[in-house]
């Protein structure tokens, strides 16, 4: 077992969830919805990757959120920070030697799909990895081929599906484009990703679906929208929107999820 796997289950005690959560920018407020939470730094977790990126904390959260046991990592490091497309590899490494077997994947996203306005949320149906990385490259066992003809698991996007109708909450689905970033991508790019099948765009989630497959999790994702993709309003596009837009979606997902989870974790 890694090192890192070794102090999360240290610091977690007798607590072995099965559900994960990955929490996109500025979503860090589902964290205060969850019961008994003990904060973990990913400092203190030899190997967690620490994003410099702001609205993402950097911490592991355990606790108990709708009534099911869960970790929750609040912040991500991404693709564009190093050019490491495995970046979280560890991270989601130790998650999976700890008893993890489903991982929830969150982020905040750009909508190229007229029909899916910001503030709104998006189920992740399926995705195009158009940045051409792959966490998988340089790994030298044949598990490195990962089937991801379903990548997305049908039983739990449907659990998904259940929950935003118990909350009442709509939820759109749509396939989720995967750019490179840190730059937003261009009104010629968007054009390009509508031609292509994408209702949403951003710069992450990818790698980590294709990382949980690899490692055999269960995995669901959802895209709370901040803003139109570029050209599509005319306005310019800044970080500081995707802030202050995701906590509006943020809010939304977590009542979608208060009714989701314990179908999860059956």
């Amino acid at each position: 077992m890694s090192a890192a796997a070794d102090a999360l289950r240290d610091r977690l005690g007798a607590r072995r969830p099965r559900v994960a959560l990955v929490l996109g920018s500025g979503l860090g407020a589902l964290v205060r919805e969850v019961e008994d939470a003990h904060h973990i730094p990913y400092r203190d977790l030899p190997g967690f990757p620490v994003s410099a990126v702001s609205g993402h904390a950097g911490e592991v959260v355990s606790g108990w959120l709708a009534g099911v046991d869960v970790l929750i990592l609040s912040g991500r490091i991404h693709y564009y920070e190093a050019g490491n497309a495995a970046a979280m590899r560890p991270a989601l490494e130790a998650l999976k030697a700890v008893g993890v077997e489903i991982l929830c994947l969150t982020n905040a996203a750009g909508s190229v799909n007229p029909a899916i306005a910001p503030g709104e949320v998006m189920l992740i149906d399926d995705h195009i990895a158009f940045s051409g990385a792959n966490p998988l490259i340089g790994e030298p066992t044949d598990a490195r081929f990962v089937g991801m003809t379903s990548a997305y698991d049908p039983q739990l996007r449907e659990a998904m599906l259940r929950g935003a109708i118990k909350a009442e909450e709509a939820l759109h689905r749509g396939v989720y484009m995967w750019f490179s970033g840190p730059s937003f991508e261009t009104p010629a790019e968007i054009r390009m990703a509508r031609v292509l099948g994408a209702d949403a765009v951003g710069m992450s989630t990818v790698p980590e679906t294709i990382l949980g497959r690899f490692l055999g999790l269960r995995v669901v994702g959802a895209s709370v929208v901040t803003n139109f993709g570029a050209g599509m309003t005319g306005a310019e596009l800044s970080h500081t929107e995707t802030k202050d837009m995701a906590p509006i979606g943020g809010a939304k997902l977590a009542r979608i999820l208060a009714h989701a989870l314990p179908e999860f974790a059956l």
